[in-house]
């Protein structure tokens, strides 16, 4: 115990002799460590002797100090004056330190250089103020001469101011590195540069080269006196002078023997290893970079072969479009064959339902007929009373009417069955009705009939926005076809009904509604007139009259008689013209513009959509131009009767064609042009000419559909050619108008010959009488001797027969004609004998001019002009017709494969003989690679987009003057041409990346190349908009080429650089060179940044550049919206 209590009394003094000894000799070791410090820092400054660095501690301390001193000086150069006067080319400051002086890794020729300077390695380093004249110097000019200096001058010329050596200063001197102002005085001990630094030309001072560079010490080729590797000569006169080490770094183009060769790479600047097999070293690489999989490197290889990837790319492209094309087709076709197959039985189920009730109505016939028979062999009453009939009521005003079914219907539902049969006695009907034989039948006929998934022919309202299918709700395609195609039978047994012309049929029209459920429209005029701006040419004078709902107009007329100006005027399309007189609706002064999505436009030419089927045509215009709040099964409806009524059945799943691609013919093309507004249920519909061209059976097809519009109150009105008599007599009224647009007749078809035959003017025998009318009017035919009629005066005949104004020019004719006295102006002597005088060249040409920019001036106000809706009608929202353009779009462009096909194909061309032909250049970075890049993807972008906008000029102008969304019509187009915009730069790329193998990664130039897709598209509607075919194809060529080579110019003055800044490949090609040399680091650095200098490029404005080509491609295609909307056809 007591052993063990002095050994715990002992135990606090050993740990405390232990703590002193520790401390001790952590002291002995921080004084030895200061000693070091300070011994170092007297061997660097140049204290301390030679035979100390044979210690390789102090060799390695002394190196270390050395590089402490190297790192602060170039990271204060890249932290102060360096980075402020060339922040443009220098993205970070770390990084770019890091790639070009971070020597860390290895510092042998920092130790070969203190040992070789036997430690005076300090004294011959340049300050920051040296560096900085060297750099400012180098980069801002060519010449490799520096300006004079304290050391280097012309009365102070030292060995040390010669290439590739360097002096040192006086012992009591320790100059500060990090001084940036003053040279100090560097004059003695001068001798060769070391190895990893370089002595410039009038310096005398070493700077260390950079990473990426190989700087050894040169040797002198005696045949040419040159030092190689470098390209300086020793001074003459000087035998004892040497060949130093490397004596410039500058642009590759003054130094490229600095830089470490193509297939080798430096790990450091004294030395050079050859790149091995597998890997690619390009010039100035301090390491080999792996090759890519699937990828060829040879040795002592620059870049690596990529081909195998831009095949690999395009094969993926190809097979993505393929798969995009032919399935979206293949599914487009299959939806197709499902509908029409839905369709095809839908109508059979119908007709079989119609056909068997139809056999079963005539067995049930038969029956009756039998049962009575039966009953009057056997019965006992011989009273026939047949004065009363029962079986069938017809009430007109609110009462019940009955058919001979039995079945009783209100007075506000409509039957298309026959009303009007053979009534039986009322003895004979209370007989059969309660026979046994009468009740079987019709047990039978309600087990049969009554099913709710049958469609009866019972009449129902037909009322589009109530109707409603017996049973369960309509969803499926089977069921809305069910329905649209038993409406249409119903119709026709309705029309067939009609054609009959009975007291019942009379009866069942008046009491049928339905035929006035849409909202009439009558049009009245009077003094109607048309002038013609600047020629003040009358093109309609003095016309009156009315068009009627529910009747069919016909205009006609000799050639330019003003049948098309009437239409337009009534429909508010007459633009550059002066309109005077009144136009009234319904009575009212309001404008037309205010019914226009319920008035219908059929224009002279057929102008539909080629590329698509007939069924989408009508499909597209009825989605569009239909109330949003009808039903589908409605629309499928109204479609369907279109097309049966317009006899399109049998070309409804053909492509309409266009004139290189043959369709329907062109009486189908015709009544299509029809179909597209009677899809839209109109109120109002004006057609101009649409007979023309057909035959005679095709006509009187489309005026048989014309009438049963008629009879749901349309008023139609129409301009007709020569029609045949038959034609002629399905017009309800004539407007025939003579040359001057002056009425001759206004009124019922049925009394033109008698008004004409009243003036003396008889229609031969076997004569067409409008074909007759219009040759008088022509003044081909004369009339007969005994009318004393001049053609020239039956327009102020007819103003007189209707007590219409005479115009003051007419006063005189009218006067001789009138039987009463016609009261004169004062001036009209002087109205009649006036002469027009007429203007001077000058005069000519401004009266032109004025006249052209009061047209422009009429079309903005028409297209910008919005007035008071009074349709009555909600029509889809822009959404919802974008989505509709979107879906036709997509079906045009799938069918138009082979034409992107092309343009897929040109660009692929163009980027394999561009990538092949122009390789990219280090010391360019690229840009003439990149310059004709951007004239051809310019060009052949602007060419494709053309096509967009220039190819459906007519469409649109119709679709936009029926009230279809514009908006919607172009933000649809540039949606689909995304497509184009996302694939197109791929597929170039796809041929010029892997064939020119830039330094830039492929995403970076992917993207710059979407933007610039972006915007030359943009300008290619603008192009496609504002000019013809033919100029606007000529500027899609030249104005890529202008505009790159203005951008291009770097030896231009201020004006010319605002122009550049205004072209778009000024921004493109930034772009490109910004994003290549961003990979040119360490040793490019002085290369970097001298080039962009001289281009005015900035590292920091890459995604400046991207945005003012998205804004460009933006900013053009808000100019062709709005002039979409302003520049329509004259």
């Amino acid at each position: 115990m007591a052993e063990t209590h002095r050994r715990r009394r002992k135990s606090p003094t050993s740990t405390f002799q232990l703590a002193i000894i520790v401390f001790l000799v952590s002291l002995v070791n921080l004084q030895f460590s200061s000693v070091k410090f300070v011994w170092s820092q007297s061997i660097v400054n140049g204290a301390g002797t030679a035979s100390q660095l044979d210690n390789p501690a102090v060799l390695d301390l002394v190196t270390r100090t050395v590089y402490n001193r190297i790192y602060n000086l170039t990271l204060g150069l890249f932290d102060n004056q360096f980075s402020d006067k060339f922040k443009f080319c220098i993205l970070n400051r770390d990084e770019e330190w890091n790639h070009a002086f971070n020597y860390s890794s290895n510092l042998a020729f920092l130790s070969a250089c203190v040992t070789r300077t036997k430690g005076d390695i300090q004294r011959r380093l340049c300050t920051a103020a040296e560096i900085s004249s060297y750099f400012s110097n180098t980069i801002t000019s060519e010449s490799n001469y520096l300006t004079p200096n304290r050391n280097c001058n012309l009365t102070s010329w030292v060995p040390g101011c010669e290439p590739g050596w360097a002096c040192s200063t006086n012992s009591d001197q320790n100059p500060d590195l990090r001084n940036s102002r003053e040279i100090p005085a560097r004059t003695l001990a001068c001798q060769s540069c070391c190895e990893g630094f370089f002595c410039p030309h009038g310096l005398t001072c070493m700077i260390p080269c950079p990473l990426g560079s190989y700087c050894p010490l040169a040797t002198l080729n005696r045949n040419t006196g040159i030092c190689e590797p470098y390209s300086y000569q020793l001074p003459p006169g000087q035998p004892s002078h040497t060949c130093g080490g490397a004596n410039i770094w500058s642009d590759v183009r003054s130094s490229s023997e600095v830089f470490c060769s193509a297939g080798s790479y430096c790990p450091t600047n004294t030395e050079k290893n050859h790149c091995s097999s597998g890997n690619y070293c390009p010039t100035g690489s301090t390491a080999e970079k792996r090759c890519f999989k699937l990828t060829s490197c040879n040795p002592n290889t620059a870049s690596q072969n990529i081909h195998a990837y831009g095949a690999m790319l395009i094969a993926a492209l190809a097979t993505l479009l393929l798969i995009i094309y032919n399935c979206s087709d293949q599914i487009i076709t299959v939806r197709e064959r499902r509908l029409a197959r839905s369709r095809e039985a839908a109508a059979k189920v119908v007709k079989e339902k119609i056909q068997a009730r139809a056999r079963w109505k005539t067995a049930k016939e038969a029956a009756k007929k039998h049962a009575v028979e039966l009953q009057g062999q056997f019965s006992r009453k011989f009273s026939r009373k047949r004065n009363i009939t029962v079986s069938d009521k017809v009430t007109v005003l609110n009462e019940e009417y009955t058919d001979t079914d039995g079945n009783s219907y209100p007075s506000h539902e409509h039957s298309t069955s026959l009303v009007s049969k053979k009534s039986q006695s009322a003895s004979e009907v209370e007989e059969i009705g309660s026979s046994p034989l009468m009740k079987m039948i019709n047990e039978i006929e309600e087990q049969t009939f009554d099913s709710s998934e049958s469609f009866s022919l019972e009449i129902k309202e037909r009322n589009l926005k109530t109707k409603k299918a017996k049973g369960k709700a309509i969803h499926t395609h089977s069921q809305i076809f069910k329905y649209a195609y038993a409406q249409l039978e119903r119709e026709k047994a309705q029309q067939q009904q009609n054609n009959n012309l009975t007291f019942s049929g009379v009866i069942s029209m008046a009491t049928n509604t339905d035929y006035k459920k849409r909202l009439v429209i009558e049009i009245g005029f009077t003094d109607l007139t048309v002038t013609l701006k600047g020629k003040k040419k009358h093109l309609l004078r003095s016309v009156n009259g009315k068009i009627m709902p529910g009747r069919i107009t016909s205009v006609m007329g000799p050639s330019g008689a003003g049948k098309t100006t009437l239409l337009s005027a009534l429909a508010g399309k007459t633009v550059g013209c002066t309109i005077s007189g009144s136009i009234l609706i319904n009575g009212k002064s309001e404008p037309i513009r205010s019914y226009r999505k319920i008035v219908g436009f059929v224009p002279q030419d057929d102008i539909v959509h080629g590329n698509l089927t007939v069924e989408e045509n009508l499909w597209f215009s009825a989605r569009c131009r239909l109330s949003a709040d009808l039903q589908k099964q409605d629309k499928v409806l109204i479609v369907e009767r279109v097309i049966d009524f317009l006899g399109l059945q049998s070309v409804r799943g053909s492509l309409v064609g266009t004139v290189e691609k043959r369709g329907i013919s062109g009486g189908q093309r015709k009544r299509v042009n029809v179909g597209l507004e009677l899809v839209m249920e109109p109120s109002l519909l004006f057609l101009d000419e649409p007979t023309s061209g057909l035959d005679s059976s095709s006509s009187q097809l489309l005026l048989r559909a014309l009438r049963r519009e008629a009879l749901e109150g349309v008023n139609i009105c129409m301009v007709v050619h020569q029609p045949s008599y038959t034609l002629f007599n399905m017009f309800d009224d004539l407007i025939l108008l003579a040359k001057g647009g002056l009425v001759v007749y206004h009124g019922p078809v049925k009394k033109v010959e008698d008004y004409f035959a009243g003036l003396g003017i008889e229609v031969p025998e076997r004569v067409n009488p409008p074909d007759y009318f219009i040759d008088i009017l022509e003044g081909l035919v004369k009339p007969s001797i005994s009318s004393n009629v001049n053609y020239k005066e039956l327009p102020v005949l007819w103003m007189l027969h209707n007590g219409y104004s005479v115009p003051p020019e007419m006063q005189r004719s009218a006067a001789a004609l009138a039987s009463s006295p016609v009261e004169l102006n004062i001036d009209t002597q002087a109205i009649f004998d006036h002469v027009t005088e007429e203007n001077s060249f000058a005069g000519e040409m401004w009266q032109d001019m004025k006249t052209n920019v009061e047209r422009q001036r009429d079309i903005i106000l028409h297209n910008f002009m919005r007035s008071k809706d009074l349709s009555h009608r909600r029509t889809p929202n822009v959404l919802l017709q974008y989505k509709y353009f979107i879906g036709r779009l997509s079906k045009q462009r799938l069918r138009e494969a082979k034409m992107q096909a092309i343009d897929y194909l040109i660009l692929l061309v163009a980027g394999a003989c561009l990538g092949s032909l122009t390789k990219v250049r280090d010391e360019s970075f690229g840009a003439p690679g990149y310059t004709h890049t951007i004239i051809a993807v310019s060009l052949l972008c602007k060419i494709a987009a053309l096509r967009t906008f220039g190819l459906d000029k007519l469409q649109y102008w119709r679709e936009s003057a029926s009230g279809i969304s514009s908006i919607a019509h172009f933000v649809a187009k540039d949606t689909i041409d995304h497509f184009n915009t996302v694939i197109k730069p791929a597929v170039y790329l796809s041929m010029f990346y892997f064939f020119c193998n830039p330094r830039s990664s492929f995403a970076d130039n992917y993207v710059v190349l979407l933007c610039l897709v972006y915007c030359v598209t943009g300008m290619g509607y603008t192009f496609a908009i504002f000019l013809a075919p033919g100029p606007s194809q000529l500027c899609s060529v030249l104005v890529p080429v202008v505009l790159t080579l203005v951008a291009s110019r770097t030896d231009g003055g201020k004006f010319l650089k605002i122009l550049a800044d205004l072209c778009y490949p000024k921004w493109a090609l930034e772009a490109f060179v910004i994003a290549n040399a961003e990979r040119y680091y360490g040793v490019w650095l002085i290369t970097r940044c001298g080039a962009l200098m001289s281009w005015g490029y900035s590292l920091h404005d890459w995604s400046l550049c991207l945005c003012i080509l998205l804004l460009i491609g933006l900013g053009s295609r808000i100019i062709a919206f709005f002039g979409m909307l302003s520049f329509q056809r004259k």
